[in-house]
């Protein structure tokens, strides 16, 4: 049963088309996907289905009584609101005291300081509060514009699940394609006007894609062969003097005239870099704290020619204060970070510090250089646009009239017209569309260069880093190798057998090949077991206790959900009941899973026997 309905929605800004005469019907259950390109109107979608934006023509049909809560990409407030006030006032009357679950979901969103006026927090703070917001007001349908950004891991694995059990619809624009995967069964794509629709999560819609893509081309190469015969009929001298001859030659005009398939226009990355010699960038020993708070704590770490890293942990825990140590950015509080003469940073940074958008956008690139070297040869700075797919009436347009996703496409164009060898990728993934991040992918995978990443988009670090090093909340690093899915294996790894302890900051010297395929060994010999199996006395004693370790584990967690209900009002102690839940539940986890791994051993050795 569709609930929402657009029918011949047409959109024009100026000379540009948004939307050309596009329909499609929503139903209960749906959890979509929008899909495009910076620029083709995914956020201009998004607000007419939530009535905040007029269509030029057409309408938009919903149930009624239909509830639609909508989450803007920046969103606004009211001068002088706390966090709570915010996010509790658009609560309908509920059976339950209201803040309880406002107070849950802030947690989870990493807000403690629920009293706080939102004017004292940082643009990620802003987003997340806005986010718990929408999520805490009961609603139907939920439109978000890009709701993993700003996001570290843990909370994009929450709200996966919380949208996951989510009743309603959920229609949403986000570039991270796990979350796309995890959460959509539906994929509407937007391109050159047009609106396709998928019954598939993303990972299908990229196969689906290919074959409508075909077949449109099949039918377009069927048409133009058809269009020569029907030519060279006209030709022969046709005066259309009967019915049928004049109905022939008005298909003729009418197929001369029909617009033939567009395919989406892909940014070029071209190789630009500079030589890199033999020493790179050593941190000795760096430490790092803003008050009390500690941000890196003894890290020792020499960066190797071309390496690719990942940098991941919770939000605000130094991640970009580390990647400004190294650009010279801002200095640490002890230990000295060395960089090598001949290498060139280029810095992404989270938040475009530097962008003029009076400016016109080819002089923003000028800015850089007229002409940038390429494997090529010399370049022209706006031909270099051009392949980023500002066509000439956007470059002499100022920067102001791009969107958010176009304004991040041109910062990274200006970073990769340096010509650095070592670029530094602060969330590089927020706000750039898909399409762009595949190309980057590429791109970043042949670059004659060092790629250092903060990321919480698990796809890019996937296809990006071989060595994952994890920040905890007390300014420690532990690396890992390989990427985001290793490292989340390695993670559940821990307790099942005894493995070798990853490298902490302190000790993060560079692993050899040699120190490498010794811990392999280790790690597979002690999975391959020799095959005369017994307990050892640390076993024997813990096979013994560990039924009465998870009961006792299973009452803390029924107590800690007790005061939790109990002091629903009260954030500072909910926060921490909260944490000692979440221990509590790690906890036992680790103890069903070793009490698989100790009963799976009982019964080999009795099997013996």
């Amino acid at each position: 049963m569709n609930v929402l309905n657009l029918e011949h929605i047409s959109k024009i800004y100026g000379d540009k088309v948004i939307f050309d005469n596009i329909s499609c019907g929503i139903h209960q259950g749906d959890k979509i996907g929008i899909i495009g390109i910076n620029g083709t109107g995914k956020t201009t979608f998004l607000r007419i289905l939530a009535g905040l934006e007029e269509a030029d023509d057409g309408q938009v049909i919903m149930q009624n009584g239909l509830r639609i809560s909508f989450l803007s990409q920046h969103p606004t407030f009211p001068e002088g609101a706390t966090i709570l006030s915010y996010v509790t006032q658009g609560q309908r009357e509920q059976s339950w005291n209201p803040e309880t679950e406002a107070h849950m979901v802030l947690n989870k969103l990493g807000i403690e300081e629920h009293e706080e006026e939102i004017a004292h927090l940082s643009g990620g703070q802003k987003k997340r509060v806005a986010l718990a917001a929408v999520l805490v007001n009961p609603t139907d349908v939920l439109i978000l514009d890009e709701p993993t950004n700003h996001l570290d891991n843990e909370m994009a694995s929450w709200l996966e699940d919380y949208l996951n059990r989510f009743k309603g619809i959920v229609i949403m624009v986000t570039h991270d394609r796990y979350f796309l995967d995890r959460v959509t069964n539906k994929i509407l794509e937007i391109s050159h006007g047009k609106l396709y629709s998928y019954e598939a999560k993303y990972s299908e819609f990229l196969e689906l894609k290919a074959q409508r893509e075909e077949m449109e081309m099949a039918s377009e190469r069927k048409k133009q062969s058809i269009l020569r015969m029907e030519i060279e009929w006209a030709k022969r001298g046709c005066r259309a003097r009967s019915t049928k001859q004049r109905a022939r030659l008005d298909r003729l005009e009418e197929m001369k005239n029909s617009s033939a398939p567009v395919r989406d226009t892909n940014v070029a990355i071209d190789s630009v870099e500079t030589r890199m010699g033999k020493k790179t960038i050593e941190l000795h020993h760096i430490s790092k704290k803003f008050g009390d708070r500690i941000c890196i704590r003894d890290f020792d770490y020499i960066v190797l020619k071309n390496q690719r890293l990942g940098i991941i942990g919770p939000n605000g825990c130094g991640k970009s204060t580390l990647l400004k140590i190294i650009a010279g950015i801002i200095q640490p509080d002890s230990g000295e970070v060395e960089i090598g003469d001949t290498i060139k940073i280029g810095y992404f940074s989270q938040e475009i510090e530097d962008m003029n958008t009076s400016q016109r956008v080819i002089d923003y690139i000028k800015d850089v250089a007229e002409f940038i070297p390429t494997k090529d040869g010399l370049i022209s700075a706006s031909k270099l646009l051009e392949q980023f797919l500002f066509d000439a009436a956007m470059q002499y347009a100022p920067i102001e009239k791009l969107s958010g996703g176009e304004k991040k496409r041109l910062y990274l164009l200006k970073v990769l017209a340096s010509a650095p060898n070592v670029l530094l990728l602060d969330e590089i993934t927020n706000d750039i569309d898909i399409p762009t991040l595949t190309i980057l992918e590429d791109y970043l995978n042949s670059f004659a260069g060092i790629v250092i990443a903060v990321s919480h988009d698990r796809y890019f670090l996937d296809n990006l880093a071989e060595r994952i090093f994890e920040f905890d909340r007390e300014g420690n690093l532990t690396q890992y190798e390989g990427g985001y899915t290793d490292y989340l294996e390695a993670k559940k790894r821990k307790g099942h057998f005894e493995e070798a302890p990853a490298t902490k900051s302190s000790a993060s010297k560079n692993v050899s090949a040699d120190s490498a395929e010794e811990k392999e060994s280790v790690k597979t010999w002690k999975q391959n077991r020799p095959s005369k199996l017994k307990f050892s006395y640390k076993e024997q004693r813990e096979f013994e206790t560990i039924d009465d370790d998870i009961a006792a584990l299973e009452s803390k967690i029924e107590k800690l959900d007790a005061d939790i209900m109990a002091n629903a009002t009260n954030s500072g102690k909910l926060n921490e009941l909260t944490q000692q839940k979440e221990e509590a539940a790690v906890q036992l986890e680790e103890k069903m899973d070793r009490w698989v791994y100790l009963n799976d051993l009982a019964e080999q050795i009795e099997a013996q026997k």
